[in-house]
């Protein structure tokens, strides 16, 4: 075989070569991208069973307090009403606005997760674009050089 047919022959294997690496690198950063969004998805769960469980204790350890405070305030004989029981009625509110600002920053934090859960698979898509585009590069790239060379 002439040396011309031989260099062809090797522009064409580099194309395809570069484009099966190409498609591979496509293919194992939408891999990536997917875990990583996955990931993101895990743990916006995991951070709402947390606020959950820390909304549940905020209010367990109130009750607690509260309970404690009626039962103080029965034994010393006062009855419960006028500041006692504007006392007791600012610790309830008190336990539902840090309840809320619980929630709200559960909603804050998975909001955060999403976002990040969809960064991660648009970066992913435009990497596996880039490289199916090498791909076909690479394509292209080993037909004009062995073009070239035959003609």
């Amino acid at each position: 075989m002439d040396p011309v047919t031989l260099a062809a022959a090797g522009a064409i294997g580099g194309g395809i070569m570069g484009y099966k690496g190409n498609q591979a690198a496509a293919k194992a950063a939408k891999q990536t991208a997917d875990y990583n969004a996955k990931v993101a998805e895990n743990e916006a769960v995991l951070l709402r069973r947390k606020k959950i469980d820390e909304e549940r204790a905020l209010r367990q350890n109130n009750e607690r307090v509260m309970a404690t405070q009626r039962v103080a305030t029965a034994a010393s004989g006062v009855q419960m009403s006028g500041s006692p029981y504007l006392a007791l009625q600012d610790a309830y509110f008190n336990t539902e606005m840090d309840a809320l600002n619980i929630q709200y920053a559960a909603d804050v934090e998975a909001t955060a997760k999403a976002a990040e859960a969809g960064l991660a698979r648009a970066e992913g898509a435009a990497r596996a674009t880039g490289y199916k585009m090498a791909s076909y590069q690479s394509l292209l790239s080993g037909g004009s050089k062995a073009a070239t060379l035959m003609g």
